[in-house]
């Protein structure tokens, strides 16, 4: 059912809106291995980063011809008040199991939302929820930066606040699956495969394992993200060089208000993806 042609009609484009930051910065060892964030990094998200729609999202139009399309008898607000619900009971749950950071799995809280177990339709359903409260778009240079890296011979992989649709993204804007790409399955890290979200360091340390037991330590290893708390503070503390891609003003995320935060730089600060390309050779 997740196939190009049953969303394309939500897969319109976005530009990026450009922030007031400048390129620079320098990393200090010859990376081996860059791992990415997706969402407000190698993708556009319309709302910033994955996520819940605002309880008074501007989509409520799109939303309540979504709930007749799929013959779902309940308001647009009922809808989002027990998403919201599901949600914040999941998280709980988790946390009430020592999950410092919990992650839900969406369709899990669809089939409750929905009252249905019929994982074909809550799938479909709950993926063009998503397009039309967070409309996604490559970033500008997104298939330049991954090939060159690929033809460099560098080990590739992700840590990303996703869904079980994440992965879709990729078929669906550069029409090849993340092995095509050059990505690393061993190497790819979802927040709801394992209940547990950035900024947690879960995520970052089960990579880093990965990579020691090849030999590569984490002062080789690039992560980068939109999000110095999600991103830059957990690779940090993994001992991973540093990237900010600050070059849409929708994701950039610099938490200047936390502690973790306060006196905590990237290696690197890029504004558009190829700019990553000359430090990577």
């Amino acid at each position: 059912m997740l196939d190009k042609k049953s969303v394309q009609r939500y897969l319109n484009h976005l530009t990026p809106l450009p922030t007031s930051f400048e390129p620079g910065g320098a990393l200090k060892q010859k990376v081996k291995c860059v791992l990415f964030d997706i969402y407000g990094t190698l993708f556009i998200s319309g709302s910033g980063d994955i996520g819940p729609a605002d309880k008074k999202s501007p989509q409520i139009e799109e939303i309540n011809h979504l709930l007749t399309q799929y013959s779902i008898r309940k308001s647009p607000q009922t809808l989002l008040n027990e998403f919201y619900r599901a949600i914040k009971t999941r998280h709980q749950e988790l946390r009430n199991t020592g999950v410092d950071f919990p992650e839900v799995k969406i369709d899990r809280i669809w089939m409750q939302v929905l009252s249905t177990v019929d994982t074909s339709i809550v799938r479909q359903f709950a993926v063009e929820f998503e397009l039309i409260v967070n409309p996604v778009y490559p970033m500008p240079n997104l298939g330049k930066m991954l090939s060159a890296c690929r033809h460099r011979n560098k080990i590739m992989g992700i840590i990303s606040n996703a869904q079980f649709y994440t992965p879709h993204l990729f078929r669906w804007f550069l029409d090849s699956d993340l092995q095509e790409l050059g990505f690393d399955p061993e190497l790819v890290f979802y927040s709801y495969q394992f209940e547990v979200a950035k900024p947690s360091p879960v995520l970052f340390r089960k990579a880093a394992e990965t990579l020691e037991a090849r030999g590569i330590q984490p002062s080789s290893v690039l992560y980068l993200g939109n999000d110095m708390l999600n991103d830059i503070y957990p690779a940090k503390v993994t001992g991973f060089q540093t990237a900010l891609f600050a070059g849409d003003k929708r994701s950039l995320r610099l938490r200047s208000d936390d502690p973790r935060c306060k006196n905590l730089s990237a290696d690197l600060v890029i504004t558009d993806l190829d700019q990553l390309i000359p430090h990577i050779v």
